[in-house]
C-alpha cells in the first residue's frame, strides 16, 4: 500500500506517493530525475549514492524513503546555485579530485557536512568523514588536496 510523503528536495517542497519498500535513492532517481547519487554497492559501504537528509551524509541505498517524510534532502544537483558551482564542485575539478566522476557526488556531499560540521578540519578528520566512501579510480589524496583548499587549510 502506498503511502503519500512529503518532504524538501533541494529546497523544493516535494509530495509524493511511495510503496513501503522504495528507497530513498530509487525516489530521487527515478521520481525526481536527480540521478548524480549513483547505486554502487547497495549495502551501505561504497558511498557512492550518498545524500545530505537533514544535513548529514545518509547511504541513500539503505534508507526507506517512508522515513524521510518532514526531512529535508540534498543532492548534488542542488548544491550548486544557478550562477556558479559550490566551492567543493570547484575545487574538485580544479585539483583533479575525479576520474570517472562514479562517487564523486557522494564525496562532494560528505565533505559539504564534514565542513559544515568542523570547518578547518585536520587531515585524520577529513580522513574519519570520509571513510564510508570509496574511490575506485584512486584519488584520495586530490580529494583530500580540494577538500583542505576549500576549508583554507
Amino acid at each position: 500500500m502506498k503511502k503519500t510523503i512529503s518532504l524538501k528536495v533541494n529546497g523544493s517542497e516535494r509530495s509524493v506517493e511511495v510503496e513501503p519498500r522504495t528507497t530513498l535513492l530509487d525516489l530521487v532517481r527515478e521520481e525526481f530525475k536527480l540521478t548524480g547519487a549513483k547505486l554502487g554497492c547497495d549495502i551501505q559501504v561504497c558511498g557512492a549514492c550518498t545524500l545530505l537528509l537533514d544535513g548529514k551524509p545518509v547511504s541513500a541505498c539503505s534508507v526507506l524513503a517512508v522515513d524521510t517524510d518532514g526531512c529535508e534532502v540534498l543532492t548534488i544537483e542542488g548544491l550548486s546555485n544557478k550562477n556558479a558551482l559550490h566551492p567543493l564542485q570547484e575545487a574538485f575539478m580544479e585539483f583533479g579530485a575525479l576520474q570517472c566522476g562514479y562517487c564523486t557526488s557522494g564525496f562532494i556531499l560528505t565533505a559539504k557536512a564534514l565542513l559544515d560540521e568542523i570547518p578547518r578540519p585536520t587531515d585524520e578528520q577529513i580522513r574519519d568523514y570520509l571513510a564510508g566512501n570509496f574511490c575506485r579510480c584512486g584519488c584520495y589524496q586530490e580529494i583530500m588536496q580540494a577538500i583542505r583548499n576549500v576549508a583554507g587549510i
